[in-house]
């Protein structure tokens, strides 16, 4: 029996994918995903892959996506209460965390290399320690900063996608309205997330007249094809993006870089800059020329998650 692995976790909406580790990097060849839906939580899971390889853990990280308190979490999308303690006794580790999933992805990006970045905006070269800001674009959205100090990392939690939906234009008035029709005080997580394209789509339908209401993938398979409806729906959130992300920017001024993150960004990340996402973020006024300053990645690393809690367990367990 080995003792100096630890084990981590990064529950999804539909699977778990778990994984050892040690010293704060991911054992890839270790790295298994496990279906939600065949499980009853995260502790058989974990029970079911430690037995499997005849590990006690020193330490436990999971990440999930839903609000965490106390080392208490209880997922958004899933039946299932994660609890600090009871994983604790479940596996006999002496450290454990349950931390929120885009915290995991702030976690991360200081430990992910060129191949798992793919550039937006060029910005200028990182400071030492400069603030970091994760976007998170997927079935929700969210985005936190990321702070450092000498070894030791904070990203502190927030519900930054229910920020509310502004206009700036004739156009964004109209969908406002319409979209205030079916869910009052629309938010920003509202057109920027898997079911906000779609919303942006079946409001073009609506603005023009013409067109039913798609799911998202069909959505961006028409923006591939270079339907006008999907492409003006793909503009309209790109640029909401955009604004959003600079908003962000001015806020928290990210020095050591921006990252985006989440499966709708991943699809659209290509087409960033010919829909407009530079032009949006750097639309500040007379801070137009500040704006050039941040650098802008798309993260492509699909194991970023547990990369995070890995790091974020070895901060905890050598601080």
């Amino acid at each position: 029996m080995t003792h100096d692995l630890s084990v981590v976790a990064d529950i999804g909406g539909t699977n778990t994918r778990v994984a050892l580790c040690r010293d704060g990097k991911v054992l890839e060849d270790t790295i298994r995903r496990y279906r939600n839906a065949e499980n009853a939580g995260i502790a058989p899971v974990l029970r079911n892959y430690l037995s499997e390889r005849d590990v006690t853990p020193i330490g436990v990280c999971v990440d999930m996506a839903g609000p965490v308190k106390d080392g208490v979490g209880t997922l958004t999308n899933l039946d299932w209460t994660v609890d600090s303690a009871e994983l604790r006794a479940e596996t006999g580790a002496r450290q454990v965390a349950v931390i929120n999933d885009l915290q995991a992805q702030g976690y991360a990006v200081a430990h992910l290399g060129h191949d798992s970045l793919h550039p937006v905006l060029t910005g200028r070269p990182a400071p030492q320690g400069a603030v970091r800001l994760v976007i998170n674009v997927g079935t929700g959205l969210n985005a936190v900063p990321v702070y450092t100090q000498g070894t030791r990392t904070l990203v502190p939690p927030a519900e930054a996608g229910h920020v509310s939906l502004l206009a700036r234009t004739v156009d964004e008035l109209r969908l406002i309205d319409w979209l205030a029709d079916q869910h009052p005080q629309p938010g920003l997580e509202d057109v920027l997330s898997g079911r906000g394209l779609e919303r942006l789509y079946a409001w073009v339908c609506h603005d023009e007249g013409d067109g039913a209401p798609l799911s998202a993938a069909e959505i961006m398979a028409g923006f591939e094809a270079g339907d006008a409806r999907a492409q003006r729906a793909a503009r309209l959130f790109v640029q909401f993006l955009g604004r959003y992300a600079g908003d962000l920017a001015l806020i928290t001024l990210p020095f050591g870089g921006i990252y985006l993150v989440g499966g709708v960004i991943r699809h659209l990340g290509p087409h960033l800059l010919p829909l407009g996402f530079a032009e949006a973020f750097a639309a500040k006024g007379r801070f137009n020329a500040y704006m050039t300053q941040f650098p802008v990645d798309l993260v492509t690393d699909d194991y970023a998650a547990l990369r995070g809690c890995a790091a974020h367990l070895a901060e905890l367990m050598h601080g």
